[in-house]
């Protein structure tokens, strides 16, 4: 079968491996569509979170159908449409354990969901990314219509922010600098596209609040200096939530805000425990995240695919497509 692999730093091939074998505890899946996430990059580049070796498979954003159990497994049963979490304990699938970039790959049944029969499977492979807003938005506690949520960044967990926010009801905000991910926030709920790098911005927040600022705000880019934004557009009481990870570099801010303000700060990392509600949450509302899938590549181009979704500036979400996804 044909497998992605990272072999080394930089070094990716579309590999001829054999079809692995499953144990009586292990479903065997057929990848059907699975997403290029900026933590692929990393894991290519060496420097992912946890430790992992070379030869890995990618990819964590995926949806598949069973193709084969293990006599132990009674959840699932071949044709089962399924997808699957990827932060197993001190594992995570795809960067320590091999991942979902190829025809065929091994999961356990405790790390599976069905898929709801509303979505398709490119819609299954983004409900990882859009499972980490959702998680955000239920620390950030009961975002609703009498709320103006301002997001940072527009990229696909920000970009499920927003769409999130706009499906409770929320009135939205981007707060995101490049043209064609603004058009997209657009796309999926945003009623503001603001730059965030303009040294007017945090005036250009309160204008178009009323002088209010923003009831929450979701920190999707990862950007210190947007960190450090939040606390000057969040309003009186306001709940910020920073989602977007940087590990070493600093920003300049006005701390005192958080006093002075009566902010509440919550950190988020992934999407525990949240997955069955998001499943629900996305069959029952038919929110359609598909506009963010600027490129879908067949599994035989995968190198193409992910030299594609290293331009950031041409890209949001780039997907591997096998077997007839639709």
């Amino acid at each position: 079968m044909k497998a992605v692999q990272f072999t080394g730093v930089d070094q990716l091939r579309l590999a001829d491996v054999d079809v692995p074998r499953i144990g009586p505890d292990e479903v065997l899946v057929a990848l059907r569509s699975v997403g290029i996430c900026h933590s692929d990059f990393e894991l290519l580049e060496g420097r992912y979170i946890i430790p992992f070796d070379y030869p890995i498979v990618p990819g964590h954003e995926w949806a598949g159908q069973v193709a084969e159990v293990g006599r132990e497994v009674t959840a699932f049963a071949p044709g089962d449409r399924v997808l699957g979490e990827c932060v197993i304990g001190q594992q995570h699938f795809g960067f320590s354990i091999s991942g979902a970039a190829a025809e065929y790959f091994v999961a356990r049944p405790e790390w599976l969901h069905k898929v709801p029969d509303q979505l398709s499977d490119t819609q299954a492979a983004l409900v990882e990314p859009f499972s980490c807003a959702y998680y955000a938005a239920a620390q950030a506690g009961n975002v609703n219509a009498s709320d103006t949520v301002v997001v940072f960044g527009a990229g696909p967990i920000g970009l499920s922010c927003m769409a999130l926010a706009a499906t409770l009801g929320a009135r939205v905000i981007a707060a995101e600098p490049d043209p064609l991910r603004g058009d997209l926030a657009r796309q999926l709920g945003a009623e503001e596209v603001l730059d965030p790098t303009a040294d007017s911005f945090a005036e250009n927040v309160l204008e178009v609040t009323g002088g209010r600022g923003a009831d929450v705000v979701m920190e999707a880019s990862g950007q210190p200096a947007a960190m450090a934004a939040t606390l000057e557009i969040a309003g009186f009481g306001a709940r910020l939530v920073n989602i977007g990870i940087d590990v070493g570099r600093s920003a300049t801010a006005k701390l005192g805000l958080i006093q002075s303000k009566q902010l509440r700060i919550q950190g988020t990392i992934g999407s525990p425990g949240v997955w069955p509600e998001t499943l629900r949450f996305l069959a029952r509302t038919g929110l359609d995240l598909t506009p963010m899938i600027t490129g879908r590549y067949p599994l035989d181009r995968a190198p193409e695919a992910y030299a594609a979704a290293r331009k950031a500036g041409e890209n949001v979400k780039v997907h591997i497509e096998y077997g007839g996804a639709a």
